[in-house]
């Protein structure tokens, strides 16, 4: 066994601290913190990255705090609990303005990380997995259950159904369970400033900051009733009509029929008639509407595709908003978007104690496409 002795100087997408090698190659070291000094083994290796882990803490980074919880860091659910709060937000405003740097080639840049304040007890949803004998999580980097009968990141009511499930779950599976204004039993409801939600299909899992990511884009869309909105990849429809009420006129595209009929009944529950959703691929989209005051893209991790950014190009809205949890595919997919340039860009910290971090950024029509 090899041993090697590195300084850890960053940190990447995915939370592992980073360093170097004395032959120059980068090495990714889980658990780790900026300026930790360590002992560490090498058990993955590429020609210019290897991946490793630590055998021995030999200088302690002045970041690193004792883990809350007792099955971190085996299991897979956080990434930061051995970093303070602090540190952690420093950790992910690097990642973003790296991948707009590096990926993108801009030179915009995150200011801040907006944030509740509140990194435990925020998820709304839990999905927990049985082998058979055990109910909890995976452990990290495989399909392993850890039993877990409470979890930091979870709201009250969710650790107390999970504590009084029948155990042990004799059928392998999965079960997700899920918290709304009106408790644990169906069918949920949430509450974004005074609309409410059902919460059937995809909702974003930290509810409080999810208000502070939808007034953001709210404030990028500077709707009025004389304007028109179209929300790509819109869900249940909760962005559309928390942004869409302020427009003339907002359509919603979503490709879950079922996210669909739950989007067109929280319009009817919330009185905003003006506000239309469409079964439709994004990629497939048959759209007579062109020149929009504004677009929202909210795609999943793996970003846009070829024809999307080509369909949007061609929607050709006035202001663009595109969210993303992931800031890689989010600085590939704007350097794509061509005629457009970023206006402004903002960070709201959806998954703390996680490396996930979410991003919404304002584009507009550079001068000579308007």
């Amino acid at each position: 066994m090899k041993i090697h002795t590195v300084k850890i100087t960053g940190y990447n997408s995915s939370g592992e601290g980073v360093a170097r090698l004395d032959d120059g190659r980068v090495v990714f070291v889980r658990n780790a913190a900026r300026d930790d000094i360590l002992e560490i083994e090498i058990i993955r290796e590429q020609a210019r990255v290897a991946w490793a882990k630590i055998i021995k803490i030999t200088t302690p980074s002045p970041y690193r705090i004792k883990p809350d919880c007792s099955v971190y860091p085996e299991c897979g659910g956080c990434d930061y609990r051995h970093i303070t709060y602090e540190e952690e937000l420093f950790a992910k405003h690097q990642c973003i303005n790296d991948a707009l740097l590096r990926i993108g080639k801009f030179t915009n840049k995150v200011d801040q990380i907006i944030n509740t304040g509140q990194i435990n007890g925020y998820r709304n949803k839990a999905v927990l997995h049985s082998d058979g004998e055990s109910l909890g999580f995976y452990k990290a980097q495989s399909h392993d259950v850890i039993p877990v009968e409470k979890c930091l990141l979870l709201k009250d009511d969710l650790n107390i159904a999970i504590q009084n499930m029948k155990k042990p779950v004799r059928k392998p599976g999965e079960i997700t369970i899920r918290s709304g204004r009106n408790g644990t039993t169906g069918p949920l409801e949430e509450d974004l400033d005074g609309l409410v939600f059902k919460l059937n299909g995809f909702f974003q899992v930290n509810t409080e900051a999810t208000k502070l990511l939808f007034r953001k884009a709210r404030e990028y869309a500077a709707l009025t009733k004389k304007d028109t909105l179209i929300d790509l990849y819109c869900g249940v429809g909760a962005m559309t009509l928390f942004i869409g009420r302020d427009a003339g006129h907002a359509i919603g595209v979503e490709h879950n029929s079922n996210a669909v009929n739950v989007a067109r009944d929280n319009a009817l529950r919330n009185r905003l008639s003006h506000i239309k959703f469409i079964h439709a691929d994004v990629d497939e989209l048959a759209c007579n509407i062109t020149d929009p005051d504004c677009v929202i893209v909210d795609p999943p991790r793996k970003g846009l595709s070829k024809k999307a950014i080509n369909k949007i190009l061609n929607i050709s809205p006035k202001r663009l908003i595109y969210i993303s949890c992931n800031p890689a595919t989010m600085a590939r997919d704007l350097k794509e978007l061509q005629g457009y340039i970023i206006k402004d860009i903002s960070a709201v910290d959806m998954f703390p104690r996680t490396a996930n971090v979410e991003c919404c950024c304002l584009l507009i029509k550079e001068c000579g496409t308007c």
